[in-house]
Formats: structure tokens, C-alpha cells, sequence
């Protein structure tokens, strides 16, 4: 027979239990109660017969209903009988109520809260050793490492600069410009109407033979009246003897990485040694591929540069300051300690140059995440290849001042890192070519703690374990972990952004109103629920500073703290 049950019926069992819980609870802490009145005596147990009764009639009969009423009601008499009893006896009538309470939250809710905390405890002890070891890292390569990043590296300047006119070969073909490899410039970009000539005008202005240069506009823009403008000015600047070239798709297979994938596939890129990637908000500096390449053509072994971001508009909003302290954090940190311990560190996704051939070597682009630039990092340094982090080479970008536009941002690049975890932490383990202590920082301190452990720390500790143990006295976090682990990550990162130290408060705060939609990136991206493989293009606002791509930002000099 069928046996249908309602919710009605499902949540009076649900009480049923509860109060058969506090019931026991209350019987181990208070003792047997005393008989109160020949009724009470009368029905010893209500529970067996109100069992034996639903096994008679079924869940589904509406005796069932009425005897579960019966039953809570005698429950709640002789709960009441024994608050009138204890208020008579002089000690208030919350006192059973109280006892109830602190039984079933000594007996069932500590133990649980309790086993939480210890992960907890040991989740900050994992992330405060990591971001000691980030900083330690970082600061010794500020303090000691005195040597320029080209004396380093063993950069060597291309011998035909000094007696070559860049400008001359630019307008006719020169033999002499052969010296100089040939580079491809690939611009990725989605109906970007507010910033396509920035980038554009940008990357024509390069400093670099023109006949040994490609600019590779990749438009997937869907909107006709942005795709025929982006058309126009590329077909401007070729009329001006730039070698730039305009390739659009008709669909959006793959999102970005499956237009870099595309473009690589072209006859005239098989020439070209390095590819430099900006995206569409960015403004390279005249100089980049000459400050950059030199690191490629010194280092065999070097597959990677990536410079700096610097924000243009940094200052337009409280939310860009929170935007750039993190992200100053994470390349004079992050990306420091990685370039100079393990010669290893997440792609950026733009303001970078590749060698073609270690990345035809790694696999070339997988839109299997939408973290697509890291995926490439991560199986570059499997086949061997070394990363080089120039903090002294900056890109000019700008910072999401929309909140929508941040989240969906922070959404993809949190989820999509914790899904590449997912899918490359087996391989990364059984890789062979590379030494053991590396995958153990790839795996571990690389992506199992800065993507995984400290979205998931942030949010369940600090906003919901601290909080809520204030409610049950029996568990005690010890004060190491409540104050000085969060305190010592807090003055790490203060001192590498000093000039904010004053938004340090603010900073925090929104670290932690964000950490709730981290968290449940990286949950989806573990477990590949959501909108996991889902790509929203950030949108681009083309602030007046970026009006100008020669435009410089004007950093204010330093005060002092007490005069903030």
C-alpha cells in the first residue's frame, strides 16, 4: 500500500522527536519527576500507545493527525506543570525550561560546534603559515635583493637598438629589422564600445620594427553596431601601415580562451615567436616589448613574462580602493614570493608575454574553466617551463566601479580556480618531469590553500563559528586563533600597502561582506554546481582617465601616519 505523507505531518513527527529529546535530556539532569495528579499517572506511556495506534490507522488517516495533537498537548501540560512547580518552589519559571535547553545544547549542539572549531583552527594555521611565508618571501627580495630585475635575469638589451632608427624601419622594410623576433599582439574583446580604440591605439603605439609586428584584434562581440566600429578602426590604423589584423567569430565557443585558441590558428601567426595578450582596458606602455622580450631571448627556459596591473581609476570610488589593496597584495606578494622561490605563479590573463613554443608545448588554450589563463600556467610549469614576475614594468587597466560587474568578476575567477583544482590535482601529483617539492607547492600552498582553505576560513570562522560559540559557553576557540593569526595576516598586508593603511578597517570589513559569495564559488567550483563554466564579461565603463592612453597616474606623495 501507498503511503503518502504530508508536511504538516512530517514536521509534527519532527516535534514529536525534539521533545522526546528534551524530554530525556531534562530526565538525566533533573531526575525522575514527581507525580503531580492521578491524570498524569493514569498514562504512563503515551508514546508507545500513540505508535501502536499510527501502525493501526496509517500515517495517511486523519486519526493519525489528531492523536499527534492529543500527544503534543499532554506533552506541553506536563512541561507547564513543572515550570508552575518550580516557580511555587521559589527558583522561577524558566528554571526546567533553562535546564532543557543546556542539555540538549551540552549534549548535542558543543560536540558538533565543537569538531568545527578544529578544523577551523587548523585551516588558520594553515593560511597564517602561508601568507608568514608569502611575506617573508616578498620582503626579503625587497629588502636584500637589491640587484634590478634585469641584472637578475641576465637581460641584454637587442645589440641593434642603439644604432637602429625604430622609426625609419617603420615606414619601409630594413634587413636590420630582422633582429628583432616576431611578436603577435592579441587583443580579446566583447562588445567593449567604451575602451576598444584605447587598447587598440595602444598596442599600435608599441615600440617595435613594424614589419616584426602583428596586432591581432579577436572580436566576439555580438552587438553589429560595436563590430563595425572595432572593423573601422582596425581598417584606420592599416591604412597607416600598421600590420594589424581584425578576426571575428560567429559564435562564443569557449569564451575568451577559445578566441585565443582560434587566433593561434591563422598561417601568419606560425612565423612568430612571442605572443604579448591585453585585454581590452589595457594600455601597455610604449616600451613593453622592449623591457619584456629581452627576459625571452636571455632565459631559454623562461616561457612567461607578466608585468604589473596599475589602475587608472583607482580613486573614483571606496570600492576600487578595496579593489587595488587587494590586488597590490596579491602581485607584491603573491606573485613576488612565487616568480622568486619556485620560478612559478598564476598567469594574469593579460599584461603578458608568451613563448609561442612552450605554449603549443603545454597544450595550447582549454576552455575547460573559465580560469583559462591559470590552466595554461599550471601545464606550462608541468612540462618544465620557469615564470618571470616584473613588478617594474606596470600596464595601465581599470577597476569594475560597478558592484555587479565586481561580483560576477570575483564569482569567476574564485569558482574557476577551485574547479581547475579539481581537475588537475591528480595530474599535477602524477607528472613526472617536475620535482617533488614543487607539486607540493602547487597543489598545496598554491591552489588547496590560497583558493580553497582561505574562502572557506574566512567566511565560516570569522562570520559564523566565532560568533555563534558566544552562544555556547561549553566550547572556548583559544584567543591565538580569534586575535593574533588575524591580526598577523592583517599587518602583512598592511605594510605592503601603506599608503591605505587608514582604509585597513574598511578593507577588512569588506573582505568578510564578500567572503560569503567566495565561499560559495569555491563550493561550486569543487563540485562543479552553479554556474561553474559560466563566463559574464566584466563591463568596462572607459573612466576619463583612460580618454588619454598617454595619461600617467599621478601617485601622491607619501605622508606620514601622523599626519593622517
Amino acid at each position: 500500500m501507498r503511503i503518502m505523507i504530508d508536511g504538516r505531518r512530517v514536521g509534527a513527527l519532527a516535534i514529536v522527536l525534539l521533545i522526546a529529546v528534551a524530554s530525556s535530556t531534562a530526565k538525566e539532569v533533573l531526575g525522575p519527576p514527581e507525580p503531580v495528579s492521578y491524570v498524569h499517572q493514569r498514562q504512563p506511556n503515551h508514546t508507545a500507545g500513540m505508535i501502536m495506534n499510527t501502525r493501526e490507522v496509517g500515517v495517511d488517516s486523519p486519526a493519525f493527525a489528531d492523536s499527534i495533537s492529543l500527544f503534543l498537548e499532554k506533552i506541553l501540560a506536563g512541561i507547564q506543570r513543572k515550570v508552575n512547580a518550580e516557580r511555587n518552589a521559589g527558583r522561577g519559571g524558566g528554571y526546567y525550561l533553562e535546564v532543557v535547553v543546556i542539555g540538549i545544547r551540552a549534549k548535542f549542539v558543543a560536540p558538533v560546534l565543537w569538531m568545527v572549531v578544529v578544523i577551523c583552527l587548523v585551516m588558520s594555521v594553515m593560511l597564517g603559515t602561508e601568507v608568514v611565508l608569502l611575506s617573508a618571501v616578498s620582503l626579503f627580495v625587497k629588502l636584500f635583493r637589491r640587484r634590478p630585475m634585469e641584472e637578475r635575469y641576465k637581460w641584454e638589451p637587442i645589440d641593434i637598438v642603439s644604432d637602429y632608427d625604430l622609426e625609419a624601419a617603420a615606414a619601409v622594410f630594413s634587413p636590420m629589422s630582422l633582429a628583432f623576433p616576431l611578436v603577435l599582439v592579441q587583443i580579446p574583446m566583447y562588445n567593449e564600445k567604451e575602451v576598444y580604440k584605447l587598447s587598440i591605439s595602444a598596442a599600435c603605439a608599441l615600440t617595435w620594427p613594424m614589419d616584426r609586428i602583428i596586432i591581432q584584434v579577436l572580436d566576439d562581440s555580438t552587438d553589429p553596431d560595436v563590430k563595425e566600429l572595432v572593423e573601422m578602426e582596425c581598417k584606420g590604423w592599416a591604412s597607416k601601415g600598421m600590420n594589424i589584423k581584425y578576426e571575428a567569430r560567429d559564435n562564443r565557443r569557449g569564451y575568451k580562451a577559445g578566441a585565443l585558441k582560434e587566433g593561434m590558428k591563422y598561417g601568419y601567426v606560425e612565423e612568430c615567436e612571442y605572443v604579448a595578450i591585453f585585454d581590452s582596458d589595457f594600455q601597455p606602455q610604449s616600451d613593453f616589448l622592449m623591457r619584456t622580450i629581452p627576459f625571452l631571448l636571455s632565459n631559454l627556459s623562461v616561457a612567461l613574462v607578466q608585468a604589473r596591473w596599475e589602475f587608472v581609476n583607482y580613486k573614483e570610488c571606496m570600492l576600487t580602493r578595496m579593489q587595488r589593496m587587494t590586488l597590490d597584495y596579491h602581485f607584491k606578494v603573491e606573485q613576488e614570493a612565487g616568480s622568486s622561490g619556485w620560478s612559478f605563479f598564476g598567469f594574469n590573463g593579460t599584461a603578458g608575454i608568451w613563448r609561442i613554443a612552450a605554449l603549443n608545448e603545454a597544450g595550447g588554450w582549454n576552455d575547460r574553466t573559465t580560469v583559462e589563463d591559470m590552466d595554461l600556467a599550471v601545464r606550462a610549469t608541468l612540462k618544465g617551463w620557469k615564470f618571470i614576475y616584473v613588478g617594474n614594468i606596470k600596464v595601465k587597466s581599470e577597476l569594475p566601479s560597478n558592484f555587479k560587474a565586481y561580483r560576477y568578476q570575483q564569482y569567476r575567477w574564485t569558482c574557476g580556480a577551485a574547479n581547475l583544482f579539481r581537475k588537475m590535482a591528480v595530474e599535477i601529483l602524477m607528472t613526472k618531469n617536475v620535482p617533488f617539492l614543487k607539486k607540493i607547492y602547487v597543489i598545496y600552498n598554491f591552489f588547496f590553500v590560497r583558493k580553497v582553505v582561505a574562502h572557506i576560513i574566512t567566511f565560516t570562522f570569522y562570520s559564523v563559528v566565532i560568533p555563534l560559540s558566544i552562544f555556547v559557553p561549553e566550547v572556548q576557540i583559544p584567543n591565538w586563533a580569534i586575535t593574533y593569526i588575524p591580526t598577523t595576516i592583517t599587518v602583512l598586508n598592511a605594510i605592503r600597502n601603506p599608503r591605505f593603511i587608514h582604509l585597513l578597517v574598511f578593507w577588512i570589513v569588506f573582505e568578510n561582506v564578500m567572503s560569503l559569495h567566495r565561499l560559495k564559488a569555491t563550493i561550486g567550483g569543487l563540485f562543479e554546481a552553479g554556474k561553474t563554466n559560466e563566463w559574464i564579461v566584466t563591463e568596462k565603463l572607459g573612466e576619463a582617465l583612460l580618454a588619454n592612453p598617454e595619461i600617467r597616474v599621478q601617485e601622491k606623495p607619501r605622508v606620514r601616519f601622523t599626519e593622517r
